[in-house]
C-alpha cells in the first residue's frame, strides 16, 4: 500500500504543477482567439496586451520575463515603424496616386491585366522590401489605382497585397523577418538558400495566383477599367519618398547579406525619408505621426509575451523532443508533417509566434536542413489561411480599413481555405524534389 500511497502522492505533486501551465496555455489561446475573433469589436491589440498582462497579474509570468519577451521584439518594432512612416510619408505626397495612374493606364481597360500588373508587382515589393512592405506600402497604391481606375469592387485586386505577402516571402532571407527569426544565427549563405528554396517558392507564388485568379475571376470580368485616367503629378516630396523607397531595399539587402539584423535600417531609412520631406514641405510631423497605425506595436509585443510564457511552461521542449523522435525515424516523412502542422498553428498563434516557437525548437532538435526549410515554409506560407495568420496581413487588414474596406475572419478564411493548402503542398514537394 505505502507505494501506492507515494506514486498518488506524486501525482497529486505532478497535477498541482501543471495547472499553472494548463492556465497559461488557457490563458495564451484565449488572448490568441481574441486576436482572432475581435469580440465587442476590440481591436487585436487589446486582446494580445489582455493575455499579457494577466499572465503576469496571475504570477503565471514574472514581470522580468514579460519584459524580456517585449525586449525580442526590438527589431521587428524598428521595422515596422520604419516602414510605417516609409508608406504614410509616400500616401501623404501622392507617390500612390501617380502610380496607380501609370499602372492604370498600361492595364489599358483590362480588369484581368490590372490583375496580373499588381500581382506582379507585389511579387517584387515582397522579395525585396519584405512581405510586412507589400501589405503596409503597396496596398495603399493599390487601393489607388483601383480608385483611378474607377474599379467598382476593388477587393480582389487587395486581396493580392494579402497573399502575395505571404505566398513569395521565402524567395530571399529578407522577404519576411520570420525568416531570420527560424533560422537566427544558422541562416544559410544567399547561393544556397537559393538553391533550397527556388522552386518552392515559383511553385507557391504561381499556384497562388491562378488560384486567386479563378476564384475572383467572376468579379473581374464584370467590372469596367476606366481608360481615360488623368495623370497625377508628382512633387518632390514624394519623388524623395520614392526614393527613400528604393534606398530602404537597398539597406534591407546590404543588411542582410552582411548579417545584420534588419530593424535599425529600415528605421532609420524610414525616419529619414521623413524628416527629409518634412523639411521640404516645412512642416507635417503631427498629421505624419497621427496617421500611423501604432496599435500594431503593442500588438506585437503582447504575442511576444504570450510566446515567452509558452517557452516558460515548457512547450518549446516538448516540441524539440517530439521533432527530434521523429525526424530519426521518418526525416521526409516528419519534413511534409511539420511543414503542415506549423503553416496550420501559425494560424492559431500568428506566424511570428510560431517562428519563434518553431526556430527555437529546430535548433534544440538538431533536425536537417530539409527539415527546417520545410518549416519555414509553414511559417511563411500557412498563414495565408486566416486573416490573423500572419503580422503583414494583419497590417493590410488595419490598411484596407482606413480606405473603408473590410474584409472578417470567415470571408478570408473561406478563400484562404483554397489558396494555401495547394500551394503548401507544392511548395513542399518542391522542396523534398531538391
Amino acid at each position: 500500500m505505502r507505494p501506492a500511497g507515494r506514486r498518488g502522492t506524486i501525482d497529486v505533486i505532478a497535477g498541482l504543477a501543471m495547472t499553472p501551465n494548463l492556465a497559461t496555455w488557457g490563458i495564451a489561446g484565449a488572448a490568441t482567439l481574441g486576436v482572432i475573433l475581435r469580440p465587442f469589436g476590440w481591436p487585436e491589440a487589446v486582446w494580445a496586451v489582455l493575455g499579457a498582462v494577466l499572465l503576469v497579474v496571475l504570477g503565471l509570468l514574472p514581470w522580468h520575463d514579460a519584459l524580456d519577451g517585449v525586449a525580442k521584439g526590438t527589431d521587428v518594432y524598428l521595422f515596422l515603424v520604419g516602414m510605417m512612416l516609409l508608406a504614410e510619408i509616400a500616401r501623404k505626397e501622392g507617390l500612390f496616386d501617380w502610380l496607380a495612374t501609370i499602372a492604370v493606364r498600361m492595364a489599358k481597360g483590362s480588369a484581368t491585366r490590372l490583375f496580373l500588373l499588381v500581382y506582379v508587382v507585389g511579387t517584387v515589393v515582397t522579395v525585396f522590401l519584405s512581405n510586412d512592405a507589400c501589405a503596409v506600402v503597396l496596398t495603399p497604391a493599390v487601393y489607388a489605382a483601383t480608385k483611378a481606375a474607377k474599379v467598382e469592387n476593388p477587393l480582389p485586386y487587395l486581396f493580392i497585397c494579402a497573399f502575395i505577402a505571404n505566398a513569395a516571402s521565402f524567395v530571399l532571407p529578407i522577404s519576411n523577418p520570420a525568416n531570420l527569426v527560424v533560422f537566427a544565427d544558422h541562416m544559410p549563405p544567399l547561393g544556397e538558400w537559393l538553391k533550397t528554396f527556388g522552386l518552392p517558392s515559383v511553385l507557391a507564388i504561381v499556384t497562388t495566383y491562378l488560384v486567386l485568379r479563378v476564384t475572383q475571376n467572376g468579379v473581374l470580368k464584370s467590372q469596367e477599367i476606366a481608360t481615360d485616367v488623368e495623370a497625377a503629378s508628382l512633387g518632390l516630396g514624394g519623388k524623395v519618398a520614392g526614393a527613400g523607397i528604393v534606398a530602404t531595399a537597398v539597406a534591407l539587402i546590404g543588411s542582410s547579406a552582411a548579417g545584420i539584423e534588419l530593424g535599425l535600417p529600415t528605421f532609420i531609412a524610414g525616419l529619414a525619408t521623413t524628416l527629409v520631406v518634412l523639411a521640404i514641405k516645412r512642416g507635417g510631423l503631427v498629421a505624419v505621426v497621427k496617421d500611423v497605425s501604432w496599435s500594431v506595436l503593442p500588438l506585437v509585443a503582447g504575442l511576444f509575451v504570450l510566446v515567452e510564457a509558452l517557452e516558460k511552461s515548457g512547450v518549446l521542449k516538448m516540441i524539440a523532443d517530439q521533432l527530434k523522435a521523429y525526424a530519426q525515424v521518418d526525416p521526409a516523412g516528419t519534413a511534409w508533417g511539420s511543414g503542415v502542422v506549423v503553416a496550420v498553428g501559425s494560424n492559431l498563434v500568428n506566424n511570428l509566434p510560431a517562428g519563434l516557437l518553431a526556430g527555437a525548437a529546430v535548433h534544440a532538435a538538431a533536425v536537417s536542413k530539409t527539415i527546417a526549410a520545410a518549416i519555414l515554409i509553414g511559417v511563411d506560407l500557412g498563414p495565408n489561411l486566416s486573416v490573423t495568420g500572419s503580422l503583414a496581413t494583419i497590417l493590410w487588414l488595419t490598411a484596407i480599413r482606413r480606405e473603408g474596406e473590410d474584409v472578417g475572419f470567415w470571408r478570408f478564411l473561406k478563400l484562404g481555405l483554397l489558396v494555401m493548402p495547394p500551394a503548401l503542398l507544392l511548395a513542399l514537394a518542391g522542396l523534398l524534389l531538391v
